[in-house]
């Protein structure tokens, strides 16, 4: 189907991908930043069952300063998940570690627009080295 790859899901990744394409590298962005480590746990709404969790060393010189990971629900229209700011925050302040949790906004299908949202959790811990 044409149209399915064209939905609204496609069209918010597609703008998405353009807007982190658009920003500045961290490198650019934060230049007393030299290190960056995430490490992420995603896990249901309910907060209980653990999908996934990553661990890496952020590559500086080629990540985005719009710092962004996609929600781990395929159906999941207009939502994942956006830690800009909170990178943002934690240089200009120079903390050595941030750590939040946030939960998806988007809805949580294409049949449930406007009705039921995702609400899948992203849980975060960003270690930063100047």
């Amino acid at each position: 189907m044409h149209q399915q790859r064209h939905g609204p899901r496609a069209e918010y990744r597609q703008e998405e991908g353009q807007r982190v394409k658009d920003s500045a590298t961290l490198g650019d962005a934060f230049q007393k930043l030299k290190r960056l480590t995430v490490n992420l746990e995603y896990s249901d709404p309910a907060g209980i069952a653990k999908s996934k969790q990553v661990k890496y060393e952020v590559n500086l010189a080629n990540a985005k300063s719009v710092f962004r990971f996609n929600c781990l629900n395929d159906e999941c229209i207009r939502g994942d998940f956006d830690l800009s700011n909170e990178l943002a925050k934690a240089v200009c302040e120079r903390r050595n570690s941030v750590s939040g949790e946030v939960v998806c906004q988007g809805w949580r299908s294409r049949t449930t627009i406007d009705s039921v949202h995702c609400h899948n959790i992203l849980r975060y811990t960003l270690s930063l080295g100047y």
